[in-house]
């Protein structure tokens, strides 16, 4: 017979209600997650209303053309990533969190766990509500089109899946630099920023590189047909999932060797 854990026994459980709880507690989650989801449905709304025909976007990937806000919505929950890990260390609380979690890595994989569900449980649902309120809109436009259609599913679950990944790249650069301000800047900069610079460099092996960049894998993974010069939608999720996972490793290691 297995004698049940001591009521004061660390375990993953603990640990990802740990995380959990301190994700929900704070406004900052509620303002990221209400903001995100504000501004894909709307931007999906406005979209959707002002669309014509004969407007010149009728080439436009109908499922792009409703989650366009993805873009202003994934920029928040970046934000919520990054205050999920950076935003202890600038509140001191993860001295408390370490000292309860004395092996320190679980912290940062229940942190990701966390983060990951909760955002993908919000960005998906919302995705295809502004999908579908959108298309009442364009129901009588050359950019109508149903869930059954090939590839929208999979199109609105891509851009989901974008989303999150790239929220999960942030919230390693916050647990990286320790600090809200840096990692910011460093997600905008780098992660924004950087791959459009060198997009127009007069090379074709950057043309080809920028690609599977965060960014413009998780452009792909959100288009129901194949954008041109993109990745397809699996070499582009392998990418994101690449980017993540280094982004996520790296934090891991230093919070192995460096002081709290």
């Amino acid at each position: 017979m297995t004698t049940p854990a001591p009521a004061h026994a660390l375990t993953t459980t603990r640990v990802l209600r740990s995380e959990w709880h301190k994700l929900w507690t704070v406004r900052s989650t509620w303002i990221t997650v209400l903001t995100a989801a504000a501004l894909l449905l709307g931007v999906g709304i406005l979209m959707g209303a002002t669309y014509t025909s004969d407007g010149g976007d009728s080439d436009v990937d109908t499922v792009v053309l409703a989650l366009y806000g993805s873009q202003l919505g994934g920029i928040a929950l970046a934000v919520l990533g990054i205050l999920v890990t950076a935003g202890e260390y600038a509140t001191g609380m993860i001295r408390a969190t370490l000292t309860a979690v004395p092996r320190r890595l679980p912290v940062l994989w229940a942190k990701a766990a966390v983060y990951t569900t909760v955002v993908f449980a919000v960005s998906f649902p919302t995705a295809l509500l502004t999908f579908l309120t959108a298309q009442f809109f364009l129901s009588d436009t050359d950019q109508a089109a149903s869930l059954t259609d090939d590839g929208v599913l999979a199109a609105i679950a891509g851009n989901a899946a974008g989303v999150t990944l790239l929220g999960l790249i942030a919230l390693g650069l916050g647990a990286g630099l320790r600090s809200v301000p840096g990692a910011i800047g460093a997600f905008v900069g780098g992660v924004l920023i950087v791959p459009e610079i060198l997009g127009m460099l007069p090379y074709e092996a950057m043309d080809t590189a920028v690609r599977y960049f965060p960014t413009q894998a998780a452009g792909a993974l959100g288009s129901a047909t194949p954008l041109p010069g993109a990745a397809s939608p699996g070499a582009a999720l392998l990418a994101l999932l690449l980017w993540a996972a280094v982004a996520v490793a790296v934090p891991a290691l230093l919070l192995k060797r460096r002081d709290v």
